[in-house]
């Protein structure tokens, strides 16, 4: 795991790699938890038998929404950002979702900097996200994670 005190050692990643979260398995009873949570209860989230017959995917896919919202938690297995006086959720750029996210699968989030502007003392930084769906070719979505840290001192 990375450390990130202040904003000299997060622009030392501009451009490069910085890791890999571990893996997270997306189960039926998150999905449904997820559903009730947002009240998208569209059959091809949770309808495990209509999914079976009538889905092209052959069983229940996780909400797109389900696995954007791993983020936060994903991107923290990969890099402790310490020193803070706040943190913000400030955006998502260029997102893409490539392939639906079948029920059991696991995913994981390979992160890289590709952006970092000191605005008058607040971090803005665009973390590169893509999340990997294990045993597969295409990535569930890619995109940017654009966070804002304001550092103390």
């Amino acid at each position: 795991m990375i450390t990130i005190n202040n904003y000299e050692t997060f622009e030392s990643y501009l451009g490069k790699e910085m890791g890999v979260s571990e893996w997270h398995k997306i189960d039926q009873p998150q999905i449904n938890l997820f559903a009730d949570a947002t009240l998208d209860h569209q059959w091809i989230h949770i309808d495990e038998k209509k999914a079976a017959i009538d889905s092209p995917f052959g069983t229940t896919i996780a909400h797109g929404y389900l696995t954007l919202s791993l983020i936060p938690n994903l991107w923290k297995q990969v890099v402790s950002i310490q020193n803070l006086k706040m943190e913000i959720n400030y955006g998502i750029e260029k997102l893409r979702f490539a392939q639906a996210v079948k029920v059991n699968s696991e995913v994981r989030l390979k992160v890289s900097l590709a952006g970092i502007v000191n605005l008058r003392g607040v971090t803005k930084a665009n973390i590169a996200i893509e999340l990997e769906i294990k045993d597969e070719k295409k990535p569930a979505f890619t995109g940017e994670a654009v966070f804002l840290y304001h550092f103390n001192g």
